[in-house]
């Protein structure tokens, strides 16, 4: 019985964790930590870096933002002018990871990171790798 209680509260202490963050400031400039569970076009090493995302002219960041939405469990967490931040909710755990994108000049600057955890077992890099598809079927990438 209380190793039961105990794992039902270490399970509900992490899901709480992983929830909605509402004030975080713009990261995608930023390389990523020591941790294997974040991608970004900002970051030069080999287990962390993504190749350059190249928008086609023209392209808004509504455009962009309307193909992640597509992705399940998806929701935009906060926009401005030229940053789009979405979170990414696991199926069982309900754990958060966030994406964030930022046009600058021709270029989508791309971070992807979990907020919990050590290993994110390449879900972010997937994801990534997922959206670049997906803009490019679009059309909105080269």
């Amino acid at each position: 019985m209380k190793k039961v209680a105990l794992l039902s509260l270490a399970v509900l202490g992490l899901t709480a964790c992983s929830q909605g963050v509402q004030d975080m400031s713009d990261r995608t400039a930023s390389p990523c930590g020591d941790k294997p569970n974040c991608v970004s076009t900002q970051d030069n090493r080999p287990d962390h870096n993504l190749a350059p995302f190249e928008l086609n002219d023209g392209v808004t960041l509504d455009q962009i933002e309307a193909v992640v939405l597509n992705e399940p469990r998806t929701k935009t967490a906060e926009k401005t002018n030229d940053y789009l931040r979405v979170e990414f909710t696991s199926k069982i755990m309900r754990f958060v990871d966030d994406l964030e994108l930022k046009i600058e000049g021709n270029n989508l600057l791309v971070r992807s990171e979990s907020r919990t955890g050590h290993s994110d077992f390449g879900v972010n890099r997937k994801r990534a790798d997922a959206l670049r598809a997906a803009l490019t079927e679009a059309k909105l990438v080269k």
